[in-house]
């Protein structure tokens, strides 16, 4: 777990010490099934580079920490004939970057705040995450490219749960299912979109 620590915000990291922390997943944001995609009819083979950043900055803890759900999740969307982490015959990339970004102001004073008050004053921290996909079929094409937006909401001391959110039982599981549902919709985009072959 402490890997997983390293590489949230510091309000996240503040409601997990403080051991009164509650955390929900951002109900805006679904796992699209594999089913769902539209499948290529003649899949190619692709090599993929994954990277996980704070606040745009590489974290090569958190990276290291995503990359084989990440890679394993691409293998079995049925979008590619095989993927790989070095170059392909055709030249086809797929660059996949996950991006932590605060989208409460002063998440640290809010954290710390309930700390004080042994969580009598409630708070909540949002910690949104932005995936960002992009394709290129082969050095000769355009790349495609594909966004989605994720978000992690940390209750902390005694407040009520946020309404767009679904309670989780620990920050792993938040993180994961948040990285598993956020990449499944920028694959789904991808599938859809007509230069994707």
């Amino acid at each position: 777990m402490k890997k997983l620590f390293g590489f949230l915000a510091a309000g996240l990291l503040l409601a997990n010490m403080t051991g009164c922390a509650s955390f929900y997943l951002d109900t805006a944001t679904r796992e699209i099934p594999v089913e769902a995609y539209k499948k290529p009819a003649a899949p190619k083979p692709v090599q993929v580079v994954f990277e996980f950043q704070t606040k745009g900055v590489a974290n090569a803890t958190a990276t290291k920490y995503l990359s084989a759900q990440v890679v394993k999740q691409i293998k079995g969307s049925g979008l590619f004939s095989e993927v790989k982490d070095t170059p392909v015959a055709d030249g086809a990339l797929l660059n996949v970057v996950l991006n932590n970004v605060p989208l409460t102001d002063d998440a640290f004073s809010k954290g710390f705040v309930t700390g004080l008050t042994f969580g009598l004053a409630g708070s909540q921290v949002s910690d949104g995450y932005v995936c960002t996909i992009k394709y290129l079929p082969s050095p000769q094409d355009a790349a495609i490219d594909k966004t989605a937006r994720h978000a992690i909401h940390t209750v902390m001391g005694a407040k009520e749960g946020p309404n767009n959110g679904t309670k989780v039982e620990s920050l792993e599981v938040a993180v994961k299912t948040m990285t598993r549902q956020i990449v499944s919709t920028a694959l789904d985009d991808l599938s859809r979109d007509p230069a994707f072959r």
